[in-house]
């Protein structure tokens, strides 16, 4: 008789949504439901960050926009909101997080502060433009917690 495999450990990593809507095209007059690779809303896992960069590129762990399996994917911070930290269990994520940086809670939950700002910062002056009128994106529809 065959043992069940092993339930790997469960890891804390930073869980984010994505955007609903957002600004596309010139100067970010045109709006794009999530992005092309998740559907707004979805919820994903960052794996990891690029410090070199300033953080405003992840790679991230979500249910895929066209197919719903699991896809691991780089992204930029702006297009993801509500970042928190999160004991993961999911085998099928824990097995796409090899190789990340171990975190306690304390350290994702910081990591999720940082990130949030950073994602606030990148929404409000990616495009360099007033928002356009009406606005969909996620700072004009008040999702944004504080």
């Amino acid at each position: 008789m065959t043992e069940p495999p092993e339930r790997p450990e469960p890891l804390w990593l930073v869980a984010a949504n994505v955007v609903r809507w957002r600004r596309y095209g010139e100067l970010g007059r045109e709006f794009r439901p999530g992005t092309k690779a998740f559907r707004g809303g979805a919820k994903v896992y960052v794996v990891d960050t690029y410090a070199g960069m300033g953080s405003e590129q992840l790679t991230v762990v979500g249910h895929g926009r066209h197919n719903g399996r699991w896809i691991t994917i780089d992204t930029g911070t702006r297009h993801l909101h509500t970042f928190r930290a999160r004991l993961v269990y999911s085998p099928a994520v824990i097995r796409r997080c090899a190789g990340a940086p171990v975190r306690t809670r304390e350290e994702a939950a910081e990591l999720a502060e940082r990130l949030e700002r950073i994602a606030r910062l990148g929404r409000d002056t990616h495009h360099g433009a007033p928002h356009p009128d009406p606005c969909l994106c996620h700072s004009c529809e008040g999702l944004s917690p504080g």
